[in-house]
C-alpha cells in the first residue's frame, strides 16, 4: 500500500471521527433540550396594580410553581385624564370619544415596571420560577386599545425588559409580543402559546381581526407543528365566555366572543390541527372563573380565567355591597361557566384577588389535570379536575356523550343564542327595579303634596 493511499485512508478516518463526534454532540444537545425537567406546577395571573398592596405573592410562592405566566395588565401604565365635557377628547356625555386615557411617558412606564419588579413577593417568585408573559391594555398603554395606539412599539420594549427577554430574542424584532415555549420530555411535554390580542386588533364591534395576518400564520405553524402532550394557549382576554352578550347594555367587556369570526377561526384552527390536550388561560375581567365549550373541537375546550392579583370587582365596592355583587353574578346568565361543589360562591365567580394554578399528575393513569383559581391564602375558590384522556378527540367520552345527547347541553349553547328574556334578564331586572323606585318616589312626592295641600286647606278653614 502506498504512502499516499495510507494518508488518504488516515484522513478519511479522521474526518469520519470528527463527523461522529459532531453528530453525538448535536444529538446530545437535542437530547438535553428534549429532556428538560418535567413541569407539573404552573401558576398564572393578571391585573396587578404596582401601587396597590400585593399580599397574594406569598401564596403564589408557597404554591411552588415551576412557571409563572403573566396574562396582561402586569402593571397599570396609563392614567386617567380629568373629565372633560367639551373639547376634542371628551370623556363624558353621550358623544364621548377616545382617548379616555392617556398613556404614561416612557420614563413613567419604566418606573412603574421597576416598582412592580421590586415588590418583595414578586422578587421571591422570580428567584424560584421561570416567568413568561404577554400584555393587555393597561400595560399596552391605553385602555381597551388596539392597533391604533401609537405608543405600542416603545411599550413592547419596556414589557420585554420587564420579562427579562434576551436582547437578541425574536420577540424584540417582531410586531407584537406573541411567543411560544416548550417544556419537558416527549410524552410529558407542554407547549405554552402566548397570544398578543392588542398589537393588531381592530376596533371592538367591527368583527375584524384580533391577531392580524402575521400572527395567524405563526399560530397555525405552532399548532400544526410537533405534537405535545399539552398545549396551553394564553390570551389576555377571555376566549370561551362572552358575558357582554348577557350584561349588555349595562356593562361591556372585551372578549373573543365580541369578534365571533375570529373566535370561530381559532376553534377551526385547533380542530384542523388535530392537536389534543389544548386549553386556554385568560385574564382581564377582574374576577376568576372556569368556563368550557364542548362543541368547538372534538373534545371540551376549557378556559381558566384568573383576574386579578390586586384588581377585583369586589375591591371597588364597599364591603356591605359585596353580597349584592355576588347576587348579581349569580343572576347573570352563563352557559359556559363550570359549576360544582368546588366553588366558594353559588355563582362560581370569585370577585376578590386571586391567581390561577395548573397541576399535572403525570404518574396517574390517565394523566390528571387540576385547574384551580385560588384566593390570597391559596385556598381553592373554584376548580375542576380533568383527565388528559378527555382532551383527546378520539377518546373523549365527554364529547361522545354530548353528541349522543346524554350530557348537559348548556356548554354547547353560546350566550348570544339564549332566548332574549333570559339573555337580558339582568337588564330587565335593573329596569324594573328602576321603575319601581321611580314609581315609589312619585307616590311619595304625590303623597307629600296632598298632605301639604290638606294642611293648607285646614289652616285656611280654621
Amino acid at each position: 500500500m502506498g504512502i499516499d493511499q495510507r494518508r488518504w485512508r488516515w484522513w478519511n478516518a479522521v474526518v469520519f471521527i470528527v463527523m461522529v463526534r459532531g453528530t453525538v454532540t448535536v444529538a446530545g444537545s437535542d437530547s438535553h433540550e428534549k429532556h428538560e425537567q418535567v413541569v407539573s406546577r404552573i401558576a398564572f395571573g393578571s391585573c396587578s396594580n404596582q401601587s396597590a398592596p400585593q399580599p397574594i405573592w406569598d401564596a403564589v410562592v408557597d404554591f411552588r410553581p415551576q412557571i409563572f405566566i403573566w396574562l396582561g395588565d402586569n402593571i397599570y401604565g396609563d392614567f386617567k385624564r380629568p373629565f372633560k365635557v367639551f373639547g376634542r377628547e371628551r370623556t363624558i356625555g353621550p358623544w364621548k370619544n377616545v382617548p379616555r386615557f392617556v398613556p404614561s411617558s416612557e420614563q413613567e412606564m419604566r418606573a412603574k415596571y421597576e416598582k412592580a419588579k421590586s415588590s418583595p413577593g414578586y422578587a421571591r417568585l422570580h428567584q424560584n420560577a421561570k416567568v413568561i408573559g404577554t400584555w393587555d391594555d393597561h400595560d399596552y398603554g391605553l385602555n381597551d386599545a388596539g392597533k391604533e395606539f401609537q405608543g405600542k412599539i416603545t411599550n413592547q420594549k419596556l414589557l420585554l425588559d420587564f420579562l427579562d427577554e434576551p436582547q437578541d430574542s425574536p420577540r424584540r424584532k417582531q410586531a407584537g409580543v406573541y411567543a411560544s415555549y416548550t417544556y419537558g420530555p416527549v410524552g410529558r411535554d407542554i407547549k405554552i402559546v402566548l397570544l398578543d390580542t392588542r398589537y393588531h386588533r381592530d376596533p371592538v364591534g367591527s368583527d375584524g381581526t384580533i391577531l392580524g395576518n402575521s400572527q395567524w400564520l405563526w399560530l397555525e405553524k405552532e399548532l400544526k407543528g410537533q405534537p405535545t402532550a399539552l398545549t396551553i394557549i394564553g390570551s389576555s382576554i377571555q376566549v370561551i365566555s362572552n358575558l357582554s352578550a348577557t350584561i349588555h347594555p349595562l356593562f361591556a367587556m372585551e372578549s373573543w366572543g365580541r369578534f365571533p369570526k375570529e373566535r370561530d377561526r381559532l376553534f377551526k384552527l385547533i380542530a384542523d390541527s388535530k392537536r389534543a390536550g389544548v386549553f386556554f388561560i385568560s385574564g382581564d375581567v377582574h374576577f376568576g372563573e372556569i368556563t368550557r365549550y364542548d362543541c368547538a373541537v372534538g373534545y371540551p375546550l376549557y378556559d381558566v380565567t384568573s383576574s386579578g392579583v390586586t384588581q377585583s370587582v369586589e375591591e371597588v365596592v364597599p364591603p356591605f355591597l359585596r353580597s349584592f355583587v355576588r347576587f348579581v353574578a349569580w343572576l347573570t346568565p352563563s352557559t359556559m361557566r363550570v359549576k360544582g361543589q368546588n366553588c366558594r360562591y353559588k355563582s362560581c365567580i370569585y370577585g376578590q384577588p386571586n391567581f390561577g394554578t395548573i397541576e399535572i399528575d403525570w404518574d396517574s393513569h390517565p394523566v390528571t389535570l387540576k385547574f384551580k383559581v385560588r384566593d390570597k391564602e391559596s385556598i381553592t375558590v373554584t376548580g375542576v379536575n380533568v383527565s388528559l384522556k378527555e382532551l383527546q378527540s378520539s377518546n373523549s367520552e365527554t364529547f361522545n356523550r354530548v353528541k349522543a345527547g346524554q350530557d348537559n347541553e348548556k356548554h354547547c349553547t353560546l350566550e348570544v343564542s339564549l332566548p332574549w328574556f333570559v339573555r337580558y334578564r339582568l337588564a330587565i331586572l335593573f329596569c324594573c327595579t328602576l321603575i319601581v323606585f321611580l314609581v315609589a318616589f312619585l307616590v311619595l312626592v304625590y303623597s307629600c303634596f296632598r298632605l301639604f295641600r290638606l294642611e293648607g286647606c285646614k289652616r285656611k278653614h280654621d
